[in-house]
């Protein structure tokens, strides 16, 4: 019985010192408690650190995502406003266009009754031509009528004259 104790001493002696070497190199392997809580704390912090900048990320995301939506509002509004200036100024091209037509034809119109007025002057001017001559002959005539005018008058007077000696001569 005492042999068998010694070997059950023995090999509870062997487990111990087994378990002990074990529980030394698990103790060699852990952290020690102050560094360990210096690294919770590390990691409280880091945690903390994350947290805040996961809400600071996700309020700029919200503030980016705000801006964008009144950004392309603001586009939107800038599209339409340029839109409706493309269109007023389009209707101002076919207003303008309209007046330039309606004056190119008014302008067609002038130059046609331009060249009729030419037409019209250059008939007066051969007509005025026509006149002149006509004029100049009859001048020319009349200027011919008061020669032979003045030629009987001349002539009713020499026989005025030859009456006149002829008819005392007679009478006496």
């Amino acid at each position: 019985q005492l042999l068998e104790a010694k070997a059950s001493l023995s090999l509870a002696q062997a487990q111990h010192t087994l378990q002990l070497q074990q529980a030394k190199a698990q103790i060699n392997n852990m952290v020690p408690k102050k560094q360990f809580e210096q690294l919770q704390n590390t990691l409280r912090e880091e945690q903390c650190k994350t947290q805040q900048l996961q809400e600071s990320l996700q309020l700029q995301a919200e503030q980016t995502c705000r801006q964008l939506v009144r950004t392309q509002e603001e586009h939107e509004q800038l599209l339409q406003a340029a839109v409706e200036q493309a269109e007023g100024l389009e209707q101002s091209l076919r207003n303008a266009e309209a007046v330039l037509a309606e004056r190119a034809a008014q302008l067609r119109d002038a130059q046609a009754q331009l060249s009729k007025n030419k037409l019209l002057i250059e008939e007066l001017r051969g007509e005025n031509r026509r006149f002149a001559m006509a004029l100049q002959a009859a001048e020319l005539k009349q200027k011919s009528m008061e020669e032979k005018n003045q030629l009987l008058k001349e002539q009713a007077s020499a026989l005025k004259q030859l009456i006149g000696k002829i008819t005392p001569a007679s009478l006496s």
